[in-house]
């Protein structure tokens, strides 16, 4: 009897060391699950510039409707729209009303009679007032039109109307380069340089832009009035630029630093001084070279009963300055 008693003591034993060690294990598993892990990135060497972005509309810089001031009727018409024409070239020939309504008399007697009053009562002329693009007909041969009536538009130069943020707008200078890119052209980027910043803000929804006008540099051919497009002002640039991901800068007590592994394989802390940043990738002007590795850390999922979480303490964190 006494022997079964020490038996059924020591199994009873057996399995509360059981339980215990079983439960410090799924404990720690689960803590460990939580714990961060880090991705090993190589600092590279390259260019690196700084933009922002901006929406806009492809408008005329100065738009000019041409309107006769006379009503009449349209004789022939010289120039199709998107032809480029010089101040002064004649658009159009039109008839005031009388001058139609003779010729037209003139046609029921003959040719010779509509010859003798066409040199009599001679077409006028429409004129290009600038020197620019069509960009609008709204007349054919035969039909009339009024002194109120818009015969043709014209553009000197066709510029985009950027809306961009208040929060940016110190960064956009006169003269300053950009990238240009239309919706309907994703494609096909082309240059252009800010000709005008506006004075007056716009607020819409609470958010408060300024107009800038920018002047492509050779305008496209596929560019036309009304197209929605996008530009990148550029604000800063480097061509030689010691880069690393900018997930893996940290800042901490007003200091910034980046991890990096030990030769232990642990983790230590370098300090760094970051440059311009273009979002992605940030320049590293002092605590990394071209060829460094640094750390971006990585969270693993946590298991569903796992609690608070934690690191593990045989991966101590140390902290290195250079």
């Amino acid at each position: 009897m006494a022997a079964w008693l020490r038996n059924k003591k020591l199994l009873v034993g057996m399995v509360l060391l059981a339980l215990v060690v079983g439960g410090a294990a799924f404990w720690w598993s689960t803590r460990d699950n939580g714990a961060p892990t880090y991705r090993e990135v190589a600092v590279t060497r390259g260019p690196i510039e700084v933009t922002i972005v901006a929406t806009g509309v492809v408008q005329p810089r100065n738009r000019l409707e041409i309107k006769p001031p006379i009503p009449g009727r349209i004789e022939s018409v010289l120039v199709v729209e998107g032809q480029d024409v010089a101040q002064g070239q004649v658009l159009a020939w039109t008839s005031s009303t009388e001058r139609a309504a003779l010729i037209d008399a003139a046609r029921a007697r003959g040719p010779e009679e509509v010859k003798r009053w066409e040199e009599m009562y001679r077409a006028t002329p429409i004129l290009a007032p600038i020197r620019g693009t069509l960009i609008a007909r709204n007349r054919e041969p035969g039909q009339t039109f009024t002194s109120a009536d818009a015969v043709f538009v014209m553009s000197d130069r066709l510029t985009v109307k950027a809306q961009v943020d208040e929060t940016d707008i110190a960064k956009v200078k006169l003269r300053q380069r950009a990238r240009i890119t239309l919706d309907a052209y994703p494609d096909t980027g082309f240059d252009g340089v800010v000709e005008q910043i506006a004075y007056d803000a716009k607020t819409v929804s609470n958010v408060t832009t300024y107009e800038v006008d920018v002047l492509p540099v050779k305008t496209p051919s596929f560019m036309r009035s009304g197209m929605t497009a996008n530009v990148n002002f550029r604000v800063e640039s480097r061509q030689d630029a010691v880069l690393v991901p900018t997930a893996a800068i940290k800042v901490r007590d007003g200091q910034t630093y980046a991890m990096v592994p030990a030769p232990d394989g642990t983790q230590v802390e370098r300090e760094i001084r970051v440059g311009v940043s273009d979002g992605r990738n940030s320049e590293i002007v002092e605590g990394l070279a071209e060829g460094d590795k640094v750390l971006i850390t990585q969270l693993r999922k946590k298991s569903k009963n796992n609690g608070s979480g934690g690191t593990n303490p045989l991966s101590p964190m140390r902290r290195k300055r250079n």
